[in-house]
C-alpha cells in the first residue's frame, strides 16, 4: 500500500472514533434527560436521514474537488454539532448536523481510495479500512461510555476543572479534539492526479444526474446484487446496536455502560471477519461469501435463548465476524463496479443512498415498534429496569429479535436466489471484474 493509504486510514479512524463516542454520549444524554425510547432510535435516524437528502451533491462535491479538502471541510462540520451538543442543543438536532457532515465526508473517503490503489488492492484495503473504522467503533463505544458514565462524573465533581465544565462539557471537549486531529490529517494527504469535474448548483441537473447513475449501478448485474447485500448489512447493523442495547438491559440485567462492552465485541468479530476477507477472498470470488448472511440472520435469533454474559460475548464475536467476512469483499466489488460506471465519488454516494435509506427504513421500523408495542413493566422488575423503562414500558424483544433475524434470512436469500438466476444466465458471457 501506498503511503497516502495509511494517512486516509488514519483520518478515517480518528474521525469514525469521535462519531461514535458522540453517539453514545448523546445517547446517555437522553436517557440522563428521561427521553422516550423511541427517541433512542431517533437519534441514528436523524444522523442518517443526512446520506439521503444530500447524495446527489456528496457525490458531485466529493468528484469536484479535492477529496482530503472535503474531508477536511466534513470534519469541521461534524467539530460544529459536536460543540452545539454541548452548548445545550437538543441531542437529535446536533446529531443530525453531525451527519450531514458524515454524508459529504463517505464519499470523499472512499473515492479517495478507490483513485489511489489498483484494483486487485481493493479487497484488502477495504478490509484494512473497515478494521480500522470498526477499531474506531470498539473505542469509541468505550470512549463514549465511560466518559457518559459516573466515574468521571465523580471524577470532575472532586475536581478543579469540575468549576468551569460538567460531564456532557467534559465530554463534548474529548470528542472535539478528535475531530480536529482527523481534520489536520485531512490536510496532510496528497491528493492523486485525476481530473476534477465541474461542480453544478442547479438542484434539477443533480438529481438527474444522480438518477442516472442510479439507474446505472442497479442495473449492472454485479452491482445491483452487491448493492442489495450492502444495503441489507448496513440497515441491520444500526438496528442491531439498538437492539442488543435494550436485549442486554432486559435479558442479561446490565447496565448501559457494561451493554456497550457486548457492541464493542460485535465491533471486534467484525474486524476479524473483515482482515480474513481481505487475506482469503479475491475480487474475482467476492460472491461465495453470500452464505455468511444466512447464517448471521439465524444467530440473531439465537440471542432469545442466551441469558449469561459470557456466551452472549461470544455470540456478538461470532455475529460480527459473519458481518465482516461477508461485506468487505462486496464493498469492494461495489466500489470497482462503481467507478468504471459514472466515477469513484457520484458511485460512493449511489451506495451511501441506497445503503442509509436501508437503514432509515429499518432504524425506522424499530422505533415504531418500541414507541407502540412497549408492553408495561412487571412490578417485581429489578432497580436497574425500573430505571430504563419504568416510564415508556418494555420493549417486546422476542418480536423484535424474530422478525429481525427472519428478515436478514430472507432477505438474504432471496438476494442469493436472484445472483443463482444471474449467473445461469450469463455463464457464457460472465461481466470480467
Amino acid at each position: 500500500m501506498q503511503s497516502g493509504f495509511y494517512k486516509i486510514l488514519a483520518a478515517q479512524f480518528f474521525s469514525a472514533l469521535a462519531d461514535n463516542a458522540l453517539f453514545f454520549a448523546a445517547l446517555a444524554l437522553l436517557k440522563s434527560q428521561h427521553a422516550p425510547e423511541w427517541h433512542l432510535s431517533m437519534l441514528l435516524w436523524g444522523f442518517t436521514v443526512s446520506y439521503v437528502l444530500i447524495a446527489p451533491y456528496a457525490g458531485a462535491l466529493a468528484d469536484a474537488r479535492p477529496k482530503n479538502q472535503v474531508m477536511m471541510l466534513c470534519n469541521g462540520i461534524k467539530l460544529l454539532g459536536c460543540i452545539l451538543m454541548g452548548l445545550g442543543a437538543s441531542p437529535l438536532l446536533a446529531y443530525a448536523l453531525v451527519g450531514l457532515g458524515a454524508a459529504a465526508y463517505s464519499p470523499a473517503k472512499y473515492g479517495l481510495i478507490t483513485e489511489s490503489l489498483a484494483p486487485k488492492q481493493l479487497v484488502a484495503a477495504n478490509g484494512w479500512l473497515e478494521s480500522s473504522t470498526v477499531f474506531a467503533i470498539i473505542l469509541g463505544t468505550l470512549i463514549g461510555g465511560y466518559l457518559s458514565g459516573s466515574n468521571v462524573n465523580q471524577w470532575l465533581s472532586g475536581n478543579t476543572l469540575g468549576q468551569y465544565l460538567n460531564n456532557s462539557q467534559f465530554t463534548i471537549v474529548i470528542i472535539g479534539g478528535l475531530y480536529s486531529i482527523a481534520a489536520l490529517i485531512n490536510a496532510a494527504i496528497a491528493r492523486p492526479n485525476i481530473a476534477l469535474k465541474p461542480l453544478h448548483l442547479s438542484p434539477r441537473y443533480q438529481i438527474a444526474e444522480f438518477y442516472d447513475c442510479l439507474k446505472r449501478l442497479w442495473r449492472d448485474p454485479q452491482g445491483q446484487v452487491s448493492l442489495a447485500i450492502t444495503t441489507l448489512f448496513w440497515g441491520a447493523g444500526a438496528t442491531m446496536r439498538l437492539v442488543v442495547l435494550n436485549w442486554a438491559l432486559l435479558w442479561l440485567g446490565i447496565n448501559l455502560e457494561s451493554a456497550t462492552h457486548l457492541i464493542a465485541i460485535v465491533a471486534v468479530g467484525i474486524a476479524i471477519g473483515a482482515l480474513l476477507a481481505g487475506r482469503f477472498v479475491s475480487l474475482p470470488h467476492a460472491f461465495r461469501v453470500m452464505p455468511a448472511g444466512l447464517l448471521m440472520g439465524a444467530l440473531l435469533i439465537c440471542m432469545l435463548w442466551v441469558n449469561q454474559i459470557a456466551l452472549a460475548a461470544l455470540l456478538m464475536l461470532l455475529i460480527g465476524i459473519l458481518s465482516g467476512f461477508f461485506v468487505v469483499p462486496l464493498n469492494a466489488v461495489l466500489q470497482h463496479r462503481g467507478q468504471l460506471l459514472m466515477g469513484a465519488g457520484h458511485s460512493i454516494a449511489v451506495q451511501n443512498f441506497n445503503e442509509n435509506l436501508g437503514i432509515l427504513i429499518m432504524v425506522g421500523l424499530h422505533a415504531l415498534m418500541i414507541k407502540y408495542l412497549s408492553l408495561p413493566l412487571a412490578p417485581n422488575s429489578s432497580a436497574l429496569l425500573q430505571v430504563q423503562y419504568a416510564t415508556h414500558g418494555v420493549p417486546p424483544m422476542q418480536l423484535i429479535l424474530i422478525s429481525f433475524g427472519l428478515m436478514v434470512m430472507l432477505a438474504m436469500a432471496t438476494i442469493m436466489l436472484h445472483h443463482q438466476r444471474q449467473t445461469l444466465i450469463h455463464r457464457r458471457s460472465p461481466t470480467a471484474l
